[in-house]
């Protein structure tokens, strides 16, 4: 195994930081679509008659190999990180306590940028989520030993299950239902209307559509909640057991991520792109099958997410070398991509910028998304030439260290 995955002394796993960088890159793909087709459940809107087979492509090429892949990613690596970033100021300040208390000021940042983000920008933010979750999820777990950190996991995964269940119950009782159709109808009438407002709006209408996005976003994300805290905790175990930060020294167990994720992500997958793709090409008439796919979707997500994660951690030298030359720039910047990202898509995207999501079809539309990871995988290098740290990182680490100037 490549040293490059070694750091020494106060160094960043470089491994790391690429993988967050993927990750970064990874939710672009999937909320680009909501830039133009709003907070619904056709998540790719709706594909018109003169739809090309790259149009095609390219819902099912998100819907396969990015939806809920790589939230996940960033979910886990946000417990991950909190180990890391609570045993260093375990080293710095003394007390496990204080270093709780830097980490929740940090996540009192993170809630206020979600908020600023999602009220301001675009609805889809993560932020907000991850902060409230970060409070209760991690609290009372920086030195707590490994024993506890597992019985939490093994609650929340029961929480986990059970919503699953529900929800796929809930999927089944779909089959024969007569008023399937009626529905249909007024998810295609509430897409399109919110297309209009995203694509041709003002900033004023646009700002409205927005805001009760955003509260119907997070509101509903207290379902999605005991599967962050589950990637949460697990970030943590994979710390603590050096799964991530010595994958070295687990190329076996890495090896057996690989396999099952890839044995049970990829077919599942293909199977949901299909039915997504169905969906998106005849929205009056969805199967019953794809409410029941899209219930089992963040197992067949988590799966093909975990297959990319040991890829990374197998990796040869050469690989292991270009992603921390090109993709850990963008992990290290990862707050300031993610909101430049929708700083960006909104102002090329909607109707009170350029208005290309009125303009372009779909193809064009993901063609923005490879842009702007362009754009920031030149940037990210760029500024951290001569930076040691993103603006908005840097930002968080003043507002952090007052903290510790007041205490």
């Amino acid at each position: 195994m490549s040293n490059i995955l070694r750091p020494s002394g106060n160094e960043r796993y470089a491994h790391i930081d690429a993988l967050r960088g993927i990750a970064v890159f990874g939710i672009l793909l999937v909320n680009i679509w909501s830039f133009i087709w709003g907070f619904n459940s056709l998540r790719y809107g709706v594909l018109p008659v003169t739809a090309s087979l790259f149009d095609v492509l390219s819902v099912a090429f998100v819907a396969f190999f990015a939806e809920q892949k790589f939230y996940p990613i960033f979910a886990f690596l946000f417990g991950a990180s909190f180990v890391l970033i609570t045993r260093s100021a375990k080293q710095k300040l003394g007390r496990w306590s204080d270093a709780e208390q830097l980490y929740r000021r940090r996540m009192k940042w993170l809630l206020a940028c979600g908020i600023v983000h999602g009220v301001l920008i675009w609805f889809g933010d993560i932020l907000t989520v991850y902060a409230i979750a970060g409070f209760w999820v991690l609290s009372g777990l920086a030195n707590a030993r490994l024993r506890k950190v597992r019985k939490h996991l093994y609650v929340w995964l029961g929480v986990f299950f059970a919503l699953l269940l529900l929800n796929f119950f809930l999927g089944a009782q779909l089959f024969g239902a007569d008023d399937l159709v009626a529905q249909s109808k007024n998810e295609v009438y509430g897409v399109e209307a919110a297309r209009a407002i995203y694509t041709y709006g003002s900033y004023f209408s646009i700002a409205v559509q927005r805001i009760r996005d955003y509260v119907s976003v997070t509101t509903q994300s207290v379902f999605i909640l005991p599967h962050i805290a589950v990637l949460f905790l697990l970030g943590v175990i994979a710390v603590r057991c050096g799964w991530l930060t010595q994958p070295w020294r687990h190329t076996t167990l890495w090896r057996r991520v690989r396999l099952i994720g890839f044995g049970i992500g990829i077919p599942f997958n293909l199977i949901w792109a299909a039915l997504i793709l169905s969906e998106a090409i005849d929205p009056l008439h969805p199967s019953p099958y794809s409410y029941i796919a899209y219930a089992w979707l963040p197992v067949g997500g988590v799966c093909l997410a975990g297959g990319y994660v040991a890829c990374l951690m197998l990796a040869g030298p050469a690989i292991q070398r270009w992603a921390a030359d090109w993709l850990a720039p963008v992990g290290r910047m990862a707050l300031t991509n993610y909101l430049m990202q929708s700083l960006l898509c909104s102002v090329l995207i909607q109707g009170f910028g350029f208005g290309l999501g009125a303009t372009l079809p779909p193809a064009g539309w993901l063609s923005i998304a490879f842009g702007v990871m362009l754009l920031q995988l030149l940037l990210s290098r760029w500024w951290l030439s001569t930076h040691t740290q993103g603006p908005l990182e840097a930002l968080s680490r003043r507002y952090i260290n007052k903290a510790r100037t007041i205490t």
